[in-house]
């Protein structure tokens, strides 16, 4: 898309028009989209700075709304996602705001009977689970009532400093989960990382609160714990906690959704909200270790677009990260990493928005351009809770 000399105002401008085409198209395209609820569309319009199209855009997903899967999930087409969607897209179109409202107290007040050991995902993760949803109610004007239900559940998770509730116990005969079955997953989307961005904004939002920081203090010493240094130097996490040893060679999977990106982060965020600069300065090097020696041609792979430049397991996702990390943490190398990755972004988008790629926020095109609107200028970053970033 952008050629090999773009100045870095030039990109964003191609990435911006790109995006309005992009929205005009999916506006005019016919419907359903496959996750009807998904917020990638009312993320990206209103990153967008042509308000005729971001309105025509939200106004049009708005109609299918809802009428996804019934479940609390953030992402995966679920109602705490409807509620991101209408709390970014009521910016553009003021009357979603009634229905965010009734959307809010619903998720806020009605949660479902979640188990407190052998739990599932669905039962504290960022993707399906609590953490996705009270993060959903951080995109809007939570109030902080509204988050100590599902604050209160996740510190619950985390009372003691092992983590024994968070160790899974519904997938030992599951066809592609059984090697979690039994173990505390590291990550920030199935994650303990992800359960403690959610524990932090709600600290941050609800003010200080003793469970929450007992919660804390368990959750980031263990993935502290969790740490180990491959063999191309960079601090990372196993998939699950290191019950076993840690793989000898290292692993080409390191994005938001695993390994240090996404964790370095939690760590960090979790650290600074707490006042513990010993968490945080930890956390800020092994992300460091991390953007000196990331290689584009081992750590994004896979057969697909979305795998290689999307949020969840590619570029997308890492440079969200290393935005945040350098707008908040002021990290000199998560700043150069982040420019190296708009780069890698700009550079390898299709001339024309690819009809096989999904709107959904994770994987699809949208969380793409967001990533790259996001991070190349200063833009809102309401949408960010929805990756456990701010």
């Amino acid at each position: 898309m952008a050629s090999e000399t773009a100045a870095p105002a030039t990109a964003r401008d191609e990435v911006h028009a790109f995006a309005v085409r992009y929205l005009k198209e999916w506006t005019a395209a016919p419907r359903p989209a496959r996750h009807p609820c998904d917020p990638g569309i009312p993320v990206l319009a209103h990153l967008v700075a042509d308000r005729d199209t971001a309105r025509d855009a939200v106004a049009v997903w708005a109609r299918a709304a809802g009428r996804g899967p019934a479940h609390p999930a953030l992402h995966d087409g679920g109602l705490a996602g409807t509620l991101a969607g209408l709390r970014l897209g009521e910016r553009l179109h003021p009357p979603l705001r009634r229905a965010g409202d009734r959307l809010a107290a619903h998720l806020a007040r009605r949660l479902p009977k979640y188990r407190t050991h052998g739990v599932a995902f669905p039962d504290y993760d960022l993707i399906s689970g609590p953490a996705g949803t009270l993060l959903a109610l951080c995109t809007g004007r939570p109030d902080p009532a509204d988050l100590r239900p599902l604050a209160a559940h996740l510190a619950l998770l985390c009372d003691e400093p092992e983590l024994p509730r968070l160790r899974t116990g519904q997938y030992a005969r599951h066809p592609y989960l059984s090697w979690v079955q039994g173990r505390i997953n590291t990550g920030m989307g199935h994650g303990v990382a992800g359960v403690v961005t959610a524990l932090t904004a709600a600290l941050r939002r609800a003010g200080p609160d003793p469970a929450l920081t007992t919660a804390l203090t368990h959750a980031t010493g263990w993935l502290v714990r969790q740490a180990y240094d491959d063999d191309r130097a960079v601090r990372t996490w196993p998939g699950a906690g290191l019950d076993r040893p840690p793989p000898v060679t290292a692993q080409p999977r390191q994005a938001w959704c695993y390994g240090a990106p996404g964790v370095a982060w939690a760590l960090w965020d979790a650290g600074d909200a707490l006042g513990d600069a010993a968490t945080a300065d930890w956390a800020a090097a092994a992300f460091g270790t991390l953007a000196e020696h990331y290689d584009e041609t081992f750590h994004l792979f896979g057969d697909t677009a979305a795998d290689r430049l999307g949020l969840c397991h590619g570029a997308a996702g890492v440079l969200c990260v290393a935005d945040a990390l350098r707008r908040h943490a002021r990290l000199p190398a998560a700043a150069a990493l982040a420019d190296r990755l708009v780069h890698h972004l700009t550079t390898r988008l299709p001339e024309q928005p690819p009809a096989h790629w999904s709107t959904d926020l994770l994987n699809g095109l949208p969380g793409v351009l967001s990533a790259l609107l996001t991070a190349t200028a200063p833009a809102p970053r309401a949408w960010l809770p929805c990756l456990g970033l701010r």
